[in-house]
């Protein structure tokens, strides 16, 4: 199991049934099931060769009827509800599975990209985000930085800032995410001193000084 998934299982938490989508490899599975974090479990996979995969880690699990696995797209194969983790896509690919199917009672998310758009769609939705940071990864003596949201589809959150709905309300003031806003500081600073259009020059400053902002506190 990678750092990232190791750290990822950390959010996890005890429930009856637990449902992993695009489970890949099933080692998520495999943690709560050997941990007896869970009564049973669903794998789901929209590739069959992935969740192929899954099913050689967690044959014993299924022979003994706890692991059901289902090839399907998203959530729209799978007939139950409970804790449901969807890590390893975009975020607008996360929405499009909830918005096809359902949101789960209740959820950890772990986007790879456009977090932000998840966030609006979730707080749109009257979601809970019980928490919504970041967390790193070191491969290769690089650092990566993940962004994770738990929580449940009903109880609602205050409503979010500019910097929170960005970045997320549990990283802001953070060495994690220091260190990711000042990576991508100097990620703009090469496009500003490159060939860009002056309509492009003023939205890369815009974004720089908002990223300013949120490192000097300004921001909550």
């Amino acid at each position: 199991m990678t750092e990232r998934l190791k750290k990822l299982c950390a959010f996890l938490e005890g429930c009856d049934t637990f449902i992993d989508v695009g489970c890949d490899h099933g080692y998520c599975t495999q943690y709560m099931l050997e941990s007896g974090l869970c009564r049973r479990a669903v794998i789901a996979d929209i590739s069959a060769k992935s969740l192929a995969k899954a099913q050689r880690l967690l044959k014993r699990y299924i022979a003994e009827g706890v692991c059901t696995p289902v090839c399907c797209d998203g959530l729209e194969g799978v007939r139950c509800d409970g804790l449901t983790l969807i890590a390893g896509m975009g975020g607008e690919e996360i929405i499009h599975i909830l918005s096809s199917a359902y949101i789960p009672q209740s959820f950890v998310f772990q986007p790879m990209k456009n977090a932000a758009e998840l966030r609006a769609f979730l707080l749109g939705k009257g979601c809970r985000l019980q928490y919504d940071g970041l967390f790193t990864e070191t491969r290769a003596n690089t650092v990566k930085h993940y962004f994770v949201i738990k929580g449940s589809r009903e109880g609602g959150s205050a409503p979010y800032t500019s910097a929170q709905l960005a970045w997320g309300r549990d990283s802001l003031g953070t060495p994690e995410l220091k260190s990711l806003l000042e990576c991508e500081l100097e990620k703009l600073g090469t496009y500003m001193r490159g060939g860009l259009s002056a309509s492009s020059r003023m939205d890369v400053a815009r974004r720089m000084d908002f990223i300013q902002g949120v490192l000097a506190d300004e921001y909550d």
